[in-house]
């Protein structure tokens, strides 16, 4: 396993976990220690369509072609995907691009962590604070509808690098939960036979 890259497990039965463990030739690769699990960093993708990206101080960060989303995890491109507007962004996603983005909504929803965020305040939008003759109220409406129409988190932050610190954070955690749960399915034992299988 090359230096800095994770593995993440893939979503398996508990028998699966069991028959492969001891009758496949086939190992997984088990961190020895929980120290060694933190040390091991992710790598954020940020889409190639992104024409702004955010600059990463923490983690290393590489550019690749994403399904879904603006920013993702090496290795975990299917299962992690952040999606990021500005104000003039998310107010052009409740006009003139709004079926596209609804289409983008929908794809997010298959993803186990997600999230839209907006860089810009709240008090931007009801304050009117955007070039288009959209109400604030029509932008928040659809907000909070995005948000109960396709499960998605939406979150504010003020400034480009406060949205990078939050999107490091994220990667490492998410990242650190599955190498612990891949760690506990490497601890699994076998169950005593009598027929000695």
């Amino acid at each position: 396993m090359a230096s800095g890259q994770v593995l993440l497990p893939m979503a398996v039965s508990a028998s699966e976990v069991r028959m492969n463990n001891y009758n496949s030739s086939h190992k997984l690769r088990a961190p020895r220690s929980l120290g060694e699990q933190i040390n091991i960093e992710p790598t954020i993708i940020v889409d190639t369509r992104e024409q702004d990206p955010l600059v990463f101080s923490r983690l290393q960060s590489e550019r690749g072609t994403l399904t879904t989303g603006d920013y993702s995890i090496k290795g975990a491109e299917h299962l992690f995907a952040i999606e990021r507007k500005t104000i003039s962004d998310l107010i052009n996603c409740c006009t003139a691009e709004r079926e596209r983005f609804e289409r983008e909504l929908l794809r997010l929803r298959a993803y186990q962590f997600r999230r839209l965020l907006i860089v810009g305040g709240e008090e931007e939008i009801w304050a009117g604070r955007y070039r288009s003759d959209v109400r604030p109220q029509s932008v928040m409406g659809s907000l909070y509808a995005w948000q109960a129409r396709f499960d998605i988190p939406l979150v504010f932050v003020t400034n480009p690098m406060e949205a990078a610190a939050l999107i490091e954070r994220w990667a490492h955690y998410f990242a650190r939960e599955h190498l612990l749960a891949a760690a506990r399915l490497t601890r699994c034992e076998p169950k005593n036979r009598e027929d000695g299988q």
